[in-house]
């Protein structure tokens, strides 16, 4: 579900396509659409699809998420401890590695999570067997008033 307006999507194309210093003449030429097809997705005239969003990112070397994510297509994820920021700014990667990284480190987060999530339940296990066990032993015994025993 799209939940920014096609306007601010086309807003945010143009203002990346100018801080790159690209004419819409040559954006239209890397994302191999039309000058007057991009000029209106600029003005918010047209609802560029993924494919087109992702050939024009390509275009602006930025990534193709953060098109999808102006676009209402995918939803902002939380901050990470900067690896996927750090993998998406990389103008070294194409986009089809950074999406395999991405994956990848995804995987090992969710698998991480599991891991954790499965050490609390055994701990917790752990614990609610030791209460258990305590309590059919039955209550300690009070400590007595120790007197000195009487040593020669």
């Amino acid at each position: 579900m799209r939940n920014v307006s096609v306007n601010s999507i086309g807003e945010y194309i143009r203002e990346q396509r100018e801080q790159a210093r690209i004419s819409i003449r040559q954006l239209a030429q890397q994302a191999g659409v039309s000058n007057p097809y991009l000029s209106q997705v600029e003005r918010g005239q047209r609802n560029p699809s993924a494919e087109i969003l992702q050939q024009i990112a390509k275009g602006l070397r930025i990534s193709a998420e953060a098109l999808y994510v102006r676009a209402g297509i995918l939803e902002d994820r939380p901050a990470d401890s900067g690896v996927r920021s750090a993998l998406l700014a990389d103008p070294e990667l194409s986009e089809r590695q950074k999406q395999v990284l991405l994956e990848i480190y995804e995987s090992f987060r969710k698998e991480n999570a599991a891991l954790a999530a499965q050490e609390t339940a055994e701990e917790a296990t752990q614990a609610q067997t030791q209460s258990q066990a305590q309590a059919q032993a039955g209550p300690e015994p009070a400590e007595q008033d120790a007197e000195p025993s009487p040593e020669g």
